[in-house]
């Protein structure tokens, strides 16, 4: 077989290993790392899942590009340790499928839907393909009113479209992983939903730390957690995000009419596709990043859709480089997103937590006509005290707070009480931080802002509004 210059003399070679099924399609011609060539018998189709045999396992793989009549380029989504040219290959007769049951929640599963925690293998009621269309448009439906969380600042001032996609924005270490957690205990806790998290590139230790955090905080029972971790191929990076977006259709379709989506870190999706592009021999587009950037991150966006029976809420964690939001993977995500929260450095240096920047921070659904009159008016008054607020403190750092007008002096009196109010102790973090987590219906918010921008409580030290639930009766935690 060594001797082999064409694919006729193994076209009809069965390989004695006992997850072979059928003929060979070809052998391995050449390995460049995670990336295989194989010369072929016949062209086996573009994404197909075809496997080598290894000690009686199979490792799999996904054929990316045609190089001519004979060889194709595949991705592999194993480690390619032990392999040698010459190894026969097999087709699997399909693309990538993973098997779906509604006995998938509680669970942490890969990228094939085998099992990370240690459980028994899922008994599939069926198998999906992760590579798959979107909803027909006459089947899909808009996104809807907006989804609360009873996190003030984002309810107040950016919520999420129920049924949208929202992005959350910011370098290391200002909390997005956090928010996410919180965001999985909000929609089990005050929707009775469930929960899709991808970990996308996770560190191993993290990914453990989450994975305990959200049994701790009891909101795994209502929680799938799919993860390609960060010493995975780029090829499992870059398809472990369509593998939990196909969990979160079938639960939307047969489980739940209400589906989180959660992605941490949308921008490893995006690394992990220019390093595939670069093995499958592309020239690099824009800051070196792959020429199809636009349509691999829309290939996953435009899988997020709500249908008349249930509704995909999507959250994306997304890694900004340099805290430079005009790099083209940011820009590229951006592009899809109907809430965008901006997780600022210096909200966190004042340990405002969460550190949503409230300036910078946006939402499609701030309109009266889906928020209503009231929190409309109390949202951009909100926001222009505390703009007046950031305007001022250049003078205030320079000349001091006696520089300032009675009227200035005033709304940076307030300002600062507000801004400490948007404060919030979380459930997930409470045995972090010995602070009772708080969880505050927008009505609440409301009044409470209301009532810091007239002056009723100009009286409070400043720290009376920090990290607390609502004002009323006392500031109790919700």
């Amino acid at each position: 077989m060594n001797d082999c210059a064409t694919p006729a003399c193994y076209q009809d070679l069965v390989f004695s290993c006992p997850v072979a099924e059928g003929p060979a399609l070809g052998v391995i011609l050449e390995i460049q790392g995670p990336v295989i060539d194989i010369l072929c018998s016949r062209l086996p189709p573009l994404h197909r899942a075809i496997y080598v045999c290894l000690n009686g396992e199979r490792y799999t793989f996904e054929v990316h590009r045609h190089l001519d009549e004979q060889r194709v380029r595949a991705i592999a989504l194993h480690r390619t340790s032990g392999l040698k040219r010459q190894m026969p290959v097999f087709d699997s007769g399909d693309g990538l499928q993973i098997p779906v049951t509604p006995d998938c929640l509680g669970r942490l599963l890969d990228m094939f839907g085998q099992p990370l925690d240690g459980g028994l293998p899922l008994v599939a009621q069926s198998f999906r393909p992760i590579v798959a269309p979107p909803v027909p448009l006459s089947e899909a439906a808009g996104a809807g009113d907006i989804l609360l969380t009873g996190i003030k600042v984002i309810d107040l001032l950016c919520p999420f479209v129920r049924g949208g996609k929202t992005g959350l924005f910011g370098g290391a270490g200002v909390g997005k992983t956090v928010l996410i957690m919180e965001f999985m205990n909000a929609i089990v806790r005050l929707h009775q939903g469930v929960s899709v998290f991808a970990g996308v590139g996770e560190r191993i230790r993290e990914g453990h730390e989450l994975w305990h955090d959200m049994q701790d905080a009891g909101v795994m029972p209502r929680t799938l957690m799919v993860f390609g971790q960060m010493d995975e191929s780029p090829g499992v990076r870059f398809r472990i995000g369509l593998a939990a977006l196909t969990y979160a259709e079938y639960l939307r379709d047969n489980v739940a009419k209400e589906v989180l989506f959660l992605m941490d870190n949308a921008f490893r999706f995006v690394q992990a596709g220019s390093e595939l592009s670069g093995l499958l021999g592309r020239m690099p587009a824009t800051v070196g990043y792959q020429p199809t950037l636009l349509s691999e991150v829309a290939e996953l966006q435009e899988r997020i859709l709500s249908t008349r029976t249930g509704n995909i809420t999507a959250v994306e964690a997304v890694y900004v480089p340099a805290d430079d939001m005009t790099d083209p993977a940011v820009g590229a995500i951006l592009a899809h997103l109907d809430t965008m929260v901006i997780l600022s450095r210096n909200q966190a240096a004042k340990g405002i937590y969460p550190a949503v920047d409230p300036l910078l921070s946006s939402s499609s659904a701030m309109d009266r006509s889906i928020i209503g009159d009231r929190h409309y008016r109390v949202a951009q008054a909100v926001r222009e005290a505390l703009a007046r607020y950031r305007e001022l403190e250049d003078i205030i750092a320079m000349l001091g707070l006696e520089a300032l007008s009675e009227s200035d002096r005033r709304i940076v009196h307030r300002a600062r009480r507000l801004e400490r109010y948007l404060s919030q102790p979380f459930f997930v973090v409470a045995e972090h931080t010995g602070i009772a987590g708080a969880s505050v219906p927008l009505t609440s918010t409301l009044s409470d802002c209301e009532a810091l921008l007239r002056g009723d409580y100009d009286a409070l030290p400043e720290e009376a509004c920090y990290m607390r639930g609502r004002m009323a009766g006392g500031g109790g935690q919700a």
